[in-house]
């Protein structure tokens, strides 16, 4: 079909390659249990513009210039890994004040229209997906396995994977803002709940830095 072969193995991997947390799907889910559905979405959106640019520049080659400079490579990753890093940071900082607080009275609203204009939850996650050059050379490694070598349009095969990537992501963020909302009311009502997840959120974004500074080419 339009020269992507094996499609059901392409599909199966794919389901694995999307549950699998990161950094992106994180910071969706903590949006949303922080904002609701409609910031959710707006953190998403910005997972899903990162990606499709990654997609973009691996089908041009970039992810081969990657590999091939070990300097340029460096440089993306470390970038990458310092910008998790003060995610990071910032997450544990703000524990730290819920934890301060835990025994003052919370508001049932969300938190104040400026501090999520601050964040800005849309540009915040579109360079998380962007600084991640592993995923660069991810989306070129696994998608150059689905697309036939004889096709006489190899780009529209990697349109067509890409396609079928992003509607993965649509479902599994969707499933995640959703679950998000959910937890957005206990995380209101307790204090040291709230400190702790975002401490794990932290937690783990130092984690994904770590480990992307460690990785090689």
């Amino acid at each position: 079909m339009l020269g992507v072969t094996d499609l059901p193995t392409y599909l199966a991997g794919l389901v694995l390659i999307i549950l699998l947390p990161g950094p992106n799907s994180l910071y969706v889910l903590s949006v949303a249990a922080r904002r609701g559905v409609r910031t959710g979405y707006t953190a998403a959106a910005g997972v899903w513009c990162g990606d499709t640019v990654l997609m973009v520049l691996s089908a041009a080659g970039v992810a081969s210039l990657l590999q091939a400079n070990a300097l340029l490579f460096g440089i993306v990753k470390f970038a990458g890994a310092g910008y998790l890093t003060w995610l990071a940071i910032g997450m544990l900082r703000a524990a730290w004040s819920l934890w301060r607080t835990r025994r003052e009275l919370t508001p049932e609203h969300a938190e104040p229209a400026d501090a999520a204009a601050a964040e800005r939850p849309f540009r915040r996650a579109f360079v998380i997906s962007l600084l991640n050059p592993k995923a660069i050379l991810f989306f070129i490694a696994f998608f150059v396995q689905f697309v036939d070598p004889g096709y006489a349009y190899p780009a529209l095969s990697f349109v067509v994977l890409g396609a079928l990537a992003q509607l993965a992501s649509f479902l599994y963020l969707t499933m995640l803002i959703f679950t998000g909302t959910h937890l957005a009311a206990a995380f209101r009502r307790r204090k040291r709940l709230s400190a702790g997840a975002t401490s794990a959120a932290g937690a783990l974004f130092l984690g994904f830095a770590v480990k992307l500074s460690l990785s090689g080419t």
